[in-house]
C-alpha cells in the first residue's frame, strides 16, 4: 500500500492509470455521475476551448465537482488529428488534476489519454443499455481508433457477445482493428473490417461513429427501424458523422445539453436550422435517474450524442487515485 503524504501529490503515468482502470467499475461510476449530474447534484460547466486554427488542433479545460461523492478534477485535453502522421503522436492526450475540495489540494496528477479512451467507451455502453435493443447482435464502427477499441469494450460488457462487428477506417486502420480485436475478443464476436461506410451500417443493429469529420458519412438511406447510434467523433464545433435527415427522425438523447448543441453531433445542423433544440429528447442521466424514458418501441431510432463530461474524468481518476493508493503504484512528489 502506497502512504499518502502530507502536502505531497501523487504521480500517475497514462499507463500506469490504463492498468489500474477496467471497463466495469467505470461503467458503474459514469452511470452514476450521468444520474447525478441530472439530479442538479454536480457542478460542471460547459467545457472551454482554445483553438489552434492555423495547427488543425484545439484545447480543452474541464473542471467538475460531484457534491455528493466530495470528488472533483479538471482535465485539459487537446484534438489534432494530424498528430500521428506529421509528429508520431496520439489525436488526443489530456492530463487529470484531483482536487480534494476541503482545501483546494493536488491530491494527484495523472496522464488523461487513457483514462479519457475508458471513460468514453463506458458512455456509449451506459447508452446502449438504454437506447439499444436488447437483443442487438450486428455492431458497425465507423472508424477504427482507440476510441473504437474502448466502445467494443463496453459493449462487450454490457451484451456478451455478437455475431458480428463490422468495421470501416482509413489508412489500414480496419484492418489492424480488426487483426487486434479478433486476438482478443474472438471468442465472443467475428471482426470484419469492410472498405465502405455503407458496408459497416446497413443492417447493424448498433453503430457507433468515431471519427473527427467534418461532413457526414452515415447517410439516411443506410439507416433502418431499430437502429441505434453512439456518436463520439463529434466533440467540437464544426463536426459532424451522421446526415441531418437522420437525426430529424431519431429520438436524440445528449449527454450535456449545452455542451452537445455547440460541440456534439447536433451543431452542425442546429447552426444551419436543420433542427431545433426542442427536438432533443433527453440527457442520458434524466433515462438513468428514471425522469424520462429511454427506448420505448423495438422500431425507434435512437442516437446518443456524447461530447465528453468532466464529471466521467473525476469519478474515473478517483478510482484510479484510491487503487494506486491501495496498490502502491505511482510516486509521491512536492510541488507546492
Amino acid at each position: 500500500m502506497l502512504k499518502r503524504r502530507i502536502l505531497e501529490t501523487l504521480l500517475l503515468t497514462d499507463e500506469e492509470v490504463g492498468k489500474l482502470l477496467s471497463i466495469d467499475e467505470v461503467i458503474k461510476a459514469v452511470e452514476q455521475a450521468f444520474a447525478e449530474k441530472s439530479l442538479g447534484k454536480v457542478q460542471m460547466p460547459a467545457k472551454t476551448y482554445l483553438f489552434y486554427h492555423k495547427y488543425n488542433g484545439d484545447l480543452r479545460v474541464m473542471p467538475s465537482y460531484l457534491e455528493s461523492y466530495d470528488i472533483s478534477s479538471v482535465k485539459i485535453v487537446n484534438s489534432h488529428p494530424e498528430n500521428k502522421v506529421k509528429y508520431n503522436l496520439p489525436t488526443v492526450m489530456a492530463v487529470v488534476i484531483l482536487v480534494d475540495p476541503k482545501n483546494g489540494f493536488p491530491l494527484a496528477i495523472m496522464g488523461g489519454k487513457t483514462l479519457t479512451d475508458i471513460r468514453t467507451g463506458a458512455a456509449g455502453g451506459i447508452a446502449a443499455k438504454y437506447l439499444a435493443r436488447k437483443n442487438s447482435r450486428i455492431i458497425g464502427f465507423v472508424g477504427a481508433g482507440a476510441q473504437a477499441r474502448t466502445q467494443l469494450a463496453a459493449l462487450l460488457e454490457l451484451y456478451g457477445k455478437f455475431d458480428e462487428v463490422r468495421v470501416w477506417g482509413l489508412y489500414g486502420t480496419a484492418e489492424e482493428f480488426a487483426v487486434e480485436m479478433q486476438s482478443k475478443y474472438g471468442d465472443k464476436c467475428r471482426i470484419i473490417p469492410v472498405k465502405t461506410v455503407k458496408e459497416t451500417v446497413e443492417g447493424a443493429d448498433i453503430v457507433v461513429t468515431a471519427t473527427p469529420s467534418r461532413q457526414p458519412l452515415v447517410m439516411e438511406n443506410m439507416v433502418s427501424p431499430g437502429m441505434h447510434f453512439n456518436c463520439i467523433g463529434a466533440d467540437a464545433p464544426g463536426k459532424e458523422e451522421l446526415d441531418p435527415a437522420i437525426l430529424r427522425k431519431a429520438k436524440i438523447v445528449v449527454d450535456d445539453l449545452t455542451q452537445a448543441s455547440h460541440g456534439g453531433e447536433l451543431n452542425v445542423p442546429l447552426s444551419r436550422g436543420l433542427i431545433r433544440i426542442e427536438d432533443v429528447w433527453a440527457e442520458i442521466g434524466e433515462i438513468i435517474a428514471g425522469l424520462k424514458k429511454g427506448r420505448e418501441t423495438p422500431d425507434e431510432i435512437t442516437i446518443f450524442s456524447s461530447t465528453g463530461l468532466a464529471v466521467q474524468d473525476a469519478v474515473a481518476a478517483k478510482i484510479a487515485y484510491d487503487k494506486a493508493l491501495k496498490k502502491g503504484v505511482g510516486r509521491f512528489i512536492k510541488i507546492l
